[in-house]
């Protein structure tokens, strides 16, 4: 009977440290731990670097089964910096992103492949400019653990290559504008 007492004490505690280890997250953009920042290059002859100031998102993480990782973000489009008025401006018009037509961009992941060291792929449907393309994000784990207010965190990092043509922009700014590289820091609160 011992036996049987001390086999089911110990069920219950693995299942339950299982059970912790499974958490869902929100993306800390309230006290900006999060970032969604692109990069595309000028003419050939430089870098233009930029962010979107506000979005928002979720995401889920199992460290028992990391393939099971989920995420859900969106980006209000409108709040593209770049550091230059006159450019966020046309950037928002209908030669880029058309904001007013198109208020949002997001992704939906559909799976994650982990590679087993802590990187792994997270495809997903992302939709930009009223256009949805599958995306492959190559991510990083950067850590976890307890904040010093109590909360648990948890931060990854990600990076893709779009082409805005594959989603209906079409303003020509030369060959070496042809792809955007966007870059994603995203820390997260257990729920």
């Amino acid at each position: 009977m011992k036996k049987l007492a001390l086999a089911a004490f110990i069920t219950a505690a693995t299942l339950g440290a299982t059970s912790v280890q499974a958490a869902d997250y929100v993306i800390d953009t309230k006290d900006a731990h999060a970032f969604v920042q692109f990069k595309v290059n000028h003419l050939g002859f430089s870098w233009l670097l930029g962010t979107f100031n506000d979005f928002e998102g979720t995401f889920s993480y199992d460290e028992a089964n990391p393939s099971a990782a989920k995420v859900d973000v969106t980006i209000q489009v409108a709040s593209i910096d770049s550091n230059h008025a006159e450019r966020d401006k046309h950037l928002r018009n209908a030669d880029f992103l058309n904001v007013k037509k198109y208020p949002e961009a997001k992704f939906v992941s559909t799976s994650y492949t982990p590679n087993g060291d802590g990187t792994g792929v997270m495809k997903g449907q992302f939709t930009l400019h009223g256009t949805t393309n599958e995306i492959a994000i190559d991510v990083k784990e950067i850590g976890s653990g307890q904040d010093p207010w109590g909360n648990f965190r948890r931060g990854f990092e990600g990076s893709v290559v779009i082409t805005p043509a594959d989603y209906g922009m079409n303003y020509d700014l030369g060959p070496a504008a042809e792809n955007v590289e966007i870059f994603l820091s995203i820390e997260g609160i257990r729920q």
